[in-house]
């Protein structure tokens, strides 16, 4: 239940008084959870050259970051302490994992990010710091000690790896075991070192720069907007100085440029697309013998279909966006759509009219058939 998960608070409350506010102990978040995969399974997917995985060594001042694929002899070679094991976007790979990220929908899909594993030899940590982002981290297997700081000064230390924080001063301190979970909002300054041999998930938060977003829809006004017209200057008189642009040119430019205009519906139009589009390091799998279409309509219509856990469908108002591309349904259409972008899968009966359009999904590896 939500309500165990966010220790005892429902959802709105959690988001009124705790969301990007304060931080937030949760023992026994999930009871009986101790992970979901060993370190031995953890191991063979930093070794996949699709998996975004990084090696963390070292203490202090002295830090390593090594980026895999990595070979299985890289690990044999790694002291008994001091070292972790990150993989990425495990909710992409693993079911199970997008299932435990399904339960953090009280957060928009659009400002989830994914869900990151690592795993820790006693030791193991990376380093005292800060993130920009809302984060939940929710302890497997193992124990790992947290000590945390509101402190202002985010100073990290020069030539490493890592952005390290220079100083940091503990403010409170606790143990996690199986189970428990803590919440920070950003820029709360944290360290995690790890007790014994333990793993931790961070459900991860997307938080855009302004400079990032600006750049975004920069990017897609050049992509949109045709403004009309050319520079001319019929009435150009002679100058005193050729090198020297004029007031009167600078003055057409920008009037050119002002007409470049946008409103509400340019804004949801690239927010739509920008905050659906996959990473760049994200590719989908299209099926290797895909069903035709009578078989796939045969089956979905039996067992219903589901989101590939890569894909993102959102939608504002009566616009939906699926992995950086927009279109608009039909009226029969919306509400079955909006609840696959809701529940990310989708129960029989299926609309006849989104048959189609969910088959090219699935040719595309966007889509699957539901588990049975």
């Amino acid at each position: 239940m939500t309500t165990t998960l966010l220790g005892g608070l429902s959802p709105a409350r959690f988001l009124r008084d705790v969301w990007h506010k304060r931080p937030l102990l949760i023992r026994n978040a999930v009871p009986g959870f101790t992970g979901l995969l060993s370190p031995g399974e953890m191991q063979q997917l930093a070794c996949r050259e699709d998996v975004e995985s990084r090696l963390i060594q070292g203490s202090g001042t002295h830090w390593q970051l090594d980026h895999g694929p990595f070979k299985r002899s890289d690990f044999k070679r790694l002291p008994k302490t001091e070292w972790t094991l990150l993989v990425q976007s495990l909710n992409h790979i693993l079911p199970e994992a997008d299932a435990l990220l399904a339960r953090f929908d009280f957060i928009p899909h659009a400002r989830l990010d994914d869900l990151m594993v690592s795993y820790a030899v006693p030791g193991g940590s990376v380093g005292p710091h800060f993130d920009s982002y809302d984060v939940f981290l929710l302890q497997g297997q193992g124990h790992r000690r947290w000590q945390i700081s509101t402190q202002t000064d985010l100073t990290i230390l020069d030539d490493e790896p890592l952005k390290i924080l220079r100083r940091f001063k503990t403010e409170e301190e606790w143990l996690l075991g199986p189970g428990d979970m803590l919440y920070l909002p950003p820029h709360v300054a944290h360290y995690g070192v790890a007790e014994d041999a333990c793993t931790t998930y961070s459900i991860g938060f997307r938080a855009p720069t302004t400079e990032e977003l600006a750049h975004g829809f920069l990017m897609h006004l050049q992509d949109t907007l045709k403004p009309e017209g050319r520079y001319a200057d019929p009435d150009l008189r002679l100058q005193t100085h050729p090198g020297e642009i004029s007031r009167a040119m600078l003055a057409q430019i920008e009037g050119m440029i002002a007409s470049i205009k946008w409103g509400r519906r340019d804004i949801a139009e690239f927010a739509g697309r920008y905050l659906s589009e996959p990473k760049p390091n994200v590719f989908f799998n299209t099926p290797d013998a895909p069903l035709t279409r009578a078989a796939f309509h045969k089956q979905a219509s039996r067992h219903g279909v589901a989101l590939d856990p890569k894909s993102r469908l959102l939608f504002a108002g009566g616009r939906f966006f699926i992995n950086g591309e927009a279109f608009t349904p039909a009226a029969d259409e919306t509400a079955a759509l909006k609840q696959l972008a809701d529940q990310r899968r989708l129960a029989p009966p299926l609309p006849a009219t989104l048959r189609e359009r969910l088959y090219d999904w699935y040719e595309a590896g966007w889509l699957e058939i539901d588990a049975p």
